[in-house]
């Protein structure tokens, strides 16, 4: 008996983990570890969406990574179907990790990638698909490491328009754009739309900032005096780098408040002055904005626009 309760206990314990399961004791490296690797260079397409890859326990993959990850492209409490594609390791730095999502109307390939001591550092979308018609990407990685993605359609006169950014990471500050290649006109601008611009603004501090028509921060009255809710979207060299951003901040000391979400590893100092308020990025908020740019800056405090009360008509004299 003893020798059969020995063994099972052994087989237990011998089990091998799985991508499939929520272990509480697999952690990044362990979790690596189960990830098949890929060779160099790596190229996919748009159809890695249809193909066969590992399943990940959604629990064990936020568990390991932000959920931040997950509900900016596909929404707040949305649980897409996650996938292994493989990983990529740098000899002694750096390991990317290429991981599918994939939801009844929206398809994402993300590149994740973790330090050198395995800490979660950044990740960002390389591939996506909403059914549009006509649009393909491709993502790839070379023998050096630089990520490239291109997405391409056709135009109605027949011509194939094509977008291609190449990338190196960072350890500061993430993926580093180094190259765009297009043949593409300048993009349709659409306006920037405020989700909380309806919100009561009764607060000291509340109000419209902007530095202009396309980077403004909004403030609205939080819950109580110590928080406020924010909204943040910003556009800079000429548009190629942007970052958008709605939550909730509290006050840490006269005219200082902070972002700060326990499920969100960004991070915003937000500084009130006579005439304005200032920016500045403490955290990692690659999620919410492209890689060679900051929720940071300066924005001056624009008054509220009133519509002008209609003055009454002068009676008409008597001839």
């Amino acid at each position: 008996m003893l020798i059969v309760l020995s063994s099972l206990l052994f087989a237990c314990k011998s089990k091998k983990a799985s991508l499939s399961d929520n272990d509480e004791e697999v952690d990044i490296p362990g979790f690596l570890t189960l990830v098949p690797d890929l060779k160099l260079p790596f190229q996919v397409t748009d159809t890695i969406f249809k193909h066969k890859d590992s399943v990940i326990n959604p629990q064990l993959f936020t568990r390991l990574v932000p959920d931040t990850i997950l509900s900016r492209w596909f929404g707040k409490g949305a649980k897409p179907r996650l996938y292994a594609v493989g990983k990529v390791k740098v000899p002694k730095q750096e390991t990317y990790l290429f991981v599918k999502g994939l939801a009844k109307d929206r398809r994402v390939l993300y590149i994740i990638c973790f330090d050198k001591k395995d800490r979660f550092s950044t990740a960002r979308p390389i591939l996506y698909s909403d059914n549009e018609p006509g649009v393909t990407g491709q993502a790839s990685m070379d023998s050096k490491y630089t990520l490239t993605v291109s997405h391409q359609r056709k135009a109605g006169d027949g011509q194939i328009l094509f977008h291609r950014d190449a990338y190196i990471f960072n350890e500061e500050t993430g993926f580093v754009l180094i190259l765009t290649e297009s043949n593409e006109g300048k993009a349709k601008i659409t306006p920037v739309f405020n989700p909380i611009d309806t919100l009561p603004r009764k607060h000291k501090f509340s109000g419209d900032y902007a530095q202009d028509k396309r980077n403004i921060v909004a403030i609205r009255d939080g819950r109580d005096a110590s928080r406020f809710l924010f909204f943040v979207h910003f556009e800079k060299e000429e548009g190629s780098c942007k970052g958008e951003l709605k939550g909730e901040a509290k006050f840490v000391s006269p005219g200082v408040a902070r972002y700060k979400s326990y499920s969100d590893p960004c991070a915003i100092e937000f500084t009130f002055g006579s005439s304005g308020i200032t920016l500045k990025e403490q955290g990692g908020c690659g999620v919410h904005r492209d890689i060679k740019c900051f929720f940071e800056g300066y924005y001056e405090h624009r008054k509220e626009s009133r519509p002008k009360e209609a003055r009454p008509k002068p009676a008409a004299k008597k001839a």
